[in-house]
């Protein structure tokens, strides 16, 4: 989510799976984080995910795996325990995988538009569709948290921006494609899985978003449902 920027004027505005970067704000290093010996809640879940021993005890390997994790996708605090959050990471991207080619199979997504883009936010996914043809996806996304959901509905891309900054954040949000006022897909350069969120934006990697922007045109039809987890 970012104000839109043009030309020197600001526009009022609100704003398969792969190995993203670590979040760059994380409240401490991960290194400076002790390493925590209690046993997790979801324990058994985690190991098994990790392709771990899962016996659903705490080891002093099963810690540092799991901060590997932690650290990858901006989970805090990166102290290695197998807690509801990482464990809802895990889950999340457990139910992206079994989607598998099929992300319409219960036909949510219009099919009579042509060329759509589509985000579930209940399962965090896009893909580009044309009638019942999967053109592209579909693919890991980060939407609004709490508070700054991703408006859901029938929209159309408006306003495209390769090098986008936004006058809110004023951080830059390459590959722009605005569809519903400050609401845009575009790149991040974190974990597309970091929770909580975006400001209601719809994150992608940066592969994605050019693959996006190469498939997308002014016009085209993005329709949002579903309901992100937590919010």
């Amino acid at each position: 989510m970012g104000g839109i920027r043009r030309r020197g004027v600001v526009g009022l505005g609100v704003t398969g799976l792969v190995a993203p970067l670590a979040l760059a704000f994380t409240a401490a290093p991960a290194q400076a984080a002790s390493c925590s010996t209690s046993t997790g809640p979801y324990q058994k879940q985690v190991e098994k995910f990790l392709g771990r021993p899962a016996d659903g005890r705490q080891s002093a390997a099963d810690c540092t795996a799991i901060r590997a994790f932690q650290a990858k996708h901006g989970i805090t605090p990166t102290i290695g325990y197998a807690g509801p959050v990482t464990w809802g990471v895990m889950d999340l991207m457990n139910k992206q995988k079994a989607v598998g080619n099929k992300p319409n199979k219960d036909g949510k997504c219009p099919v009579n538009k042509g060329r759509i883009a589509c985000v579930n936010l209940t399962l965090q996914l896009s893909w580009i569709q044309d009638g019942k043809k999967l053109v592209y996806g579909p693919v890991p996304v980060r939407t609004g948290r709490d508070r700054n959901e991703t408006r859901t509905g029938l929209k159309k891309i408006y306003w495209r921006d390769i090098d986008h900054v936004s006058n809110l954040y004023d951080v830059p949000m390459p590959y722009s494609q605005f569809f519903d006022g400050g609401q845009a897909f575009h790149s991040v350069g974190i974990s597309v899985w970091n929770p909580p969120g975006s400001h209601g934006c719809v994150n992608m990697t940066k592969k994605d978003a050019k693959k996006y922007w190469s498939l997308l045109r002014n016009g085209d039809d993005v329709f949002v449902y579903g309901r992100k987890p937590g919010t």
